[in-house]
């Protein structure tokens, strides 16, 4: 399958990586702390010709933008951290109408073919990273995002989803990580979101998935639940930080 390179700024602290290539308004004050961070995590939701999009903020709640017609993102859907206040204009039949003050996508992919375990790893990597407990680690309209952690020397490191059918497991996924080599840089975060399948998320009543991945001490696991897709804090350094590129 191929994958799209999307390029990230790494806080070298290890804290977070963001995107700085924010759309929409430009920031008045530069200094302002509260444009600094993202208010939420959304899925962009544009229309056949990206005329118009609107944003799911959670399992029942949707946000129409006052100051953006047509998705930045193009015809994709795509999850995204967004930076928005609430506005007084009429929301029409969404929940809120807001004014985004700026919107990054975060890299979003479907899922990779599964194998036997042994190809499996030899197909999408067998290197080492953590998954941070943080609110954007989430399953949520038919997606999981995650956060996770590791080592960046400035390659490109390549991330998968796999669904488990080799295991006799409903629901079972494991992530793969192919760091390509570089493994001996310093340590921070990244964000990638993965669109479930079709007949986990349409399902009528909640689900539990398990996510397998193996870490800098071993195999690990964690388990989600999400519900069912409804139809149609980060901070970042802004200094001292590398280029990094993740599939």
């Amino acid at each position: 399958m191929k994958m799209k390179k999307k390029k990230l700024l790494l806080a070298v602290l290890g804290l977070v990586v963001s995107s700085m290539a924010f759309q929409a308004c430009s920031l008045d004050d530069d200094n302002d702390y509260d444009m600094a961070y993202p208010s939420a995590l959304v899925t962009v939701k544009p229309n056949a010709d990206n005329s118009q999009f609107y944003m799911q903020l959670d399992d029942s709640t949707t946000l129409i933008p006052t100051n953006l017609k047509a998705s930045p993102f193009g015809k994709k859907e795509v999850r995204a951290l967004v930076n928005y206040y609430r506005s007084n204009e009429d929301a029409g039949h969404y929940s809120h109408a807001v004014y985004v003050n700026w919107i990054d996508s975060i890299l979003t992919k479907t899922l990779a073919p599964c194998y036997d375990e042994e190809e499996n790893k030899a197909k999408y990597g067998d290197d080492a990273l953590e998954i941070v407990d943080d609110w954007v680690t989430v399953a949520e309209d038919g997606y999981l995002t995650l956060r996770f952690r590791t080592r960046w020397g400035g390659g490109s490191h390549v991330i998968n989803l796999v669904k488990r059918v080799d295991i006799n497991t409903p629901n079972y996924f494991t992530l793969y990580h192919n760091a390509k080599g570089d493994k001996d840089g310093r340590i921070g975060d990244a964000l990638v979101a993965f669109r479930l399948p079709e007949d986990m998320v349409a399902n009528n009543h909640e689900i539990e998935l398990t996510l397998e991945w193996k870490s800098y001490s071993g195999k690990k696991t964690a388990k989600f639940k999400m519900r069912p897709r409804q139809p149609a804090t980060i901070a970042t350094e802004r200094f001292n930080a590398a280029n990094i590129y993740i599939e």
